[in-house]
């Protein structure tokens, strides 16, 4: 099996580099804008020269050349390569967001079904064993119906300031608005787990610490000369030196040593200090959703949290459950008639799985490659069950913007009519 890889950043290259290393699939070509990222994939590829690019425009005058591509380019890239390698009959593992516009994903969605190309989308959580048990819990109907849910994103407050402060996903016009871009995975999840479509969404947020107003007394714009480092929290050095050699210090710089990256922090764009770099996008949001079903959801986006976690309460007819995705821990607790009276509860742990996003990464990869050898063209995160988490942040993101509650029907309707 031969694959091309398109973006040979983190997320793409553990994609390939599983492929290559456990599945035995050749990396035939890589398109990578940043010349050492390029070169580093291209060796641990074994890609010649000639199959090594800059642009996607040039991989692809070559025509079909692999069974496959991933897609992992940034998220305003997505629409126009994933549109070229589905014209050429590519089938696709596209990383999120599908692209940040509404209109995009449904064309994708609609060509794809075309050509009969295989677009799965690295919708990860789908793959985890703990949103995989959560599901069947839930569609056991142990508990009854569904009546409302509560989930958290919590971004990390380091996470936050790494990714979507001084990083590639800080300007919704680079890439994309915040919820679009790091909860399309929890709409998608919402959407399984409710077993829904949408009918309306509201939402409350915005950017409100990291600007300069709340820039320390005597700081400057960059954190290795300013004075007032030694009691910010989000002096570069804290946040990256003791980490050497691990994400998300590997983004800096291929040189993990200390000389590498005071040097990467001296002249790139992750030693600027965070209450003056050129950041829009929310660092908090709140969503409400209501499913054609009548489930009711509470969804809270935040990068003020100490760790990276999604935590979820589903309340049902005869009981709840409560889970936290990093700890790989569910308790089902059946209601009592009273206060005094004995709860049944079950507390179950997880799987904990090898690789990134609790195993997700992995599996998601394996059935990719699978149905790539079988020859189907439908995954448990294909193009068609994708789509529903996109209108979802694009609704929540216009709410939050306009104060209205959006009818998510009618937006669908607006952008299918908009490309008629």
């Amino acid at each position: 099996m031969k694959l091309a890889l398109i973006g040979a950043g983190q997320r793409g290259m553990i994609y390939a580099n599983y492929a290559y290393d456990s599945k035995n699939v050749d990396i035939v070509a890589v398109v990578e804008p940043d010349e050492t990222r390029r070169k580093v994939a291209a060796k641990s590829f074994h890609v010649p020269k000639d199959r090594q690019f800059a642009s996607s425009e040039d991989f692809f005058a070559l025509g079909k050349i692999a069974d496959a591509i991933i897609i992992a380019s940034m998220d305003r890239d997505h629409y126009k390569q994933s549109m070229k390698a589905l014209e050429l009959s590519y089938d696709i593992l596209l990383e999120k967001p599908i692209s940040p516009d509404p209109g995009e994903c449904l064309n994708i969605q609609e060509r794809a079904n075309e050509k009969g190309c295989m677009v799965t989308v690295c919708h990860v959580l789908r793959y985890t064993s703990f949103f995989i048990k959560l599901k069947e819990i839930i569609d056991s109907k142990e508990l009854g119906k569904v009546i409302s849910i509560q989930h958290n994103e919590n971004i990390g407050n380091f996470h936050m300031a790494h990714s979507f402060v001084r990083g590639n996903w800080r300007r919704s016009d680079l890439s994309s608005s915040l919820i679009m871009q790091k909860s399309c995975h929890d709409m998608d999840i919402l959407a399984w787990l409710a077993n829904s479509n949408t009918k309306r969404i509201a939402s409350f947020g915005g950017l409100q610490f990291f600007k300069e107003e709340n820039a320390p007394a005597n700081s400057t714009d960059r954190c290795l000369h300013c004075p007032a480092a030694k009691g910010c929290r989000f002096d570069a050095r804290k946040a990256y030196l003791p980490i050497r050699g691990s994400w998300p210090a590997m983004v800096l710089t291929q040189d993990q040593t200390v000389e590498g990256i005071e040097k990467a922090l001296e002249e790139g764009p992750y030693g600027r200090c965070v209450y003056r770099c050129d950041n829009d996008v929310c660092d908090h949001q709140v969503v409400l959703i209501e499913f054609d079903n009548d489930i009711k959801v509470s969804f809270h986006l935040s990068g003020f949290t100490n760790k990276i976690s999604r935590t979820i309460k589903v309340m049902c007819e005869h009981g709840e459950i409560r889970g936290d995705a990093e700890q790989n821990l569910i308790e089902i607790t059946h209601f009592a008639s009273n206060q005094v009276d004995e709860y049944s509860q079950t507390v179950i742990h997880t799987q904990i799985d090898e690789g990134g996003h609790g195993g997700g990464d992995v599996r998601l990869m394996d059935d990719f490659l699978s149905n790539l050898e079988a020859k189907n063209k439908s995954s448990i995160s294909s193009i068609d069950k994708s789509v529903e988490s996109h209108l979802m942040a694009y609704a929540a993101e216009e709410a939050r913007r306009t104060g209205c509650v959006v009818d998510v029907k009618e937006l669908r309707k607006r952008f299918q009519s908009s490309k008629q």
